[in-house]
């Protein structure tokens, strides 16, 4: 009897030396481990990285204008820009010659925003041989270009006030600019083609959930309580952009869109993946809208872009592939 006590409480002790035992290695292993990612912070395992944002091309600061009347007429080309109906619009104080939108509609944010279709490579890249009008260009023609076509009006005189200002401020805006070299966020960045045409039906349903609360229900825009400026401009209808601007191009208008909206939106912070802004830009794109004249561009029909929707063509694509898609084939 004696004996099996004794047997038992070796049995007890040889536990509790055990657990004893393990509790001083898990102890230790932890120790270890610690010490290990105090000494060694190498050896630890490392959070996931995050990409960081991409930062774009910035304006110059404000204490780069010069003074006197180089300042002043910077001062009011940014004006121009920001309130081009209020100066040259239907009811401008100046000058009536535009229809009623401003060039920060296109160009946001005065033509300072990254991948905004900003004018930071716009000075630097002028003059230049364009081949829509088959010439050299200066920087005053890409100027009357914009009033002509996406403000669906008449260009200022070329010696003008208004005109010197506003060539002036995208100077200014493009100063830090080396000649011909594009900085980072400059103009518009396209989304890839896609493998399909852009449908206009498709983006019908995206224009009424993400843009007809701003733009209107027919893409009339919003004008403020005067009537003489938009707060949102429109974006088809006799008071838009008309066929021959920029955006009327599929892939400009996708771009803008992909990167700019809805509002708020910036290229860091995309909301519509790459098919809708197509599908959005080919409903918006199909709407009705001022015409212009055109035939007297793109000369040279084999530099006619490949999303140009107006014929006639280099190649045997019929101007409704060259102007929904899909663009994949008529790729050189």
């Amino acid at each position: 009897m004696e004996t099996n006590k004794i047997q038992r409480y070796k049995r007890i002790l040889s536990g509790l030396f055990a657990c004893l035992l393990m509790l001083i290695l898990l102890a230790g292993f932890e120790t270890f481990y610690l010490w290990t990612r105090y000494l060694f912070p190498a050896a630890a395992p490392m959070p996931a990285l995050q990409a960081a944002p991409v930062k774009g091309w910035q304006p110059p600061a404000v204490t780069t204008l010069p003074s006197g009347e180089k300042a002043a007429a910077i001062v009011y080309g940014q004006t121009l820009i920001r309130e081009t109906a209020r100066y040259l619009g239907p009811k401008g104080s100046v000058l009536q010659i535009t229809n009623g939108m401003n060039c920060q509609n296109c160009h946001l944010q005065a033509g300072t925003k990254p991948f905004g279709n900003n004018y930071s490579f716009t000075a630097a890249s002028y003059p230049k041989f364009r081949a829509r009008s088959n010439s050299s260009e200066t920087l005053n023609k890409r100027i009357s270009d914009c009033f002509e076509r996406s403000l669906n009006g008449v260009a200022p005189d070329s010696n003008s006030k208004e005109m010197t200002a506003i060539k002036s401020y995208i100077e200014w805006l493009g100063s830090e600019v080396p000649p011909h070299e594009r900085p980072d966020g400059s103009g518009l960045r396209k989304p890839a083609f896609l493998s399909r045409a852009a449908d206009p039906q498709k983006g019908a349903h995206i224009y009424t959930q993400q843009c007809k609360s701003c733009h209107g229900a027919n893409g009339e825009g919003v004008k403020d309580a005067d009537s003489i400026a938009f707060i949102y401009p429109p974006l088809w209808g006799p008071q838009s952009y008309n066929d021959a601007a920029g955006l009327y191009r599929l892939s400009n208008f996708a771009g803008y869109v992909k990167n700019n909206m809805p509002f708020g939106v910036d290229y860091n912070t995309p909301l519509l993946s790459d098919e809708e802004a197509w599908d959005v830009a080919a409903f918006i794109n199909s709407q009705p809208r001022p015409h212009k004249d055109q035939s007297a561009d793109w000369q040279d029909l084999k530099k006619k872009p490949i999303d140009f929707p107006f014929g006639p063509y280099a190649d045997a694509f019929s101007a409704e592939q060259h102007k929904y898609g899909p663009f994949k084939p008529m790729q050189h």
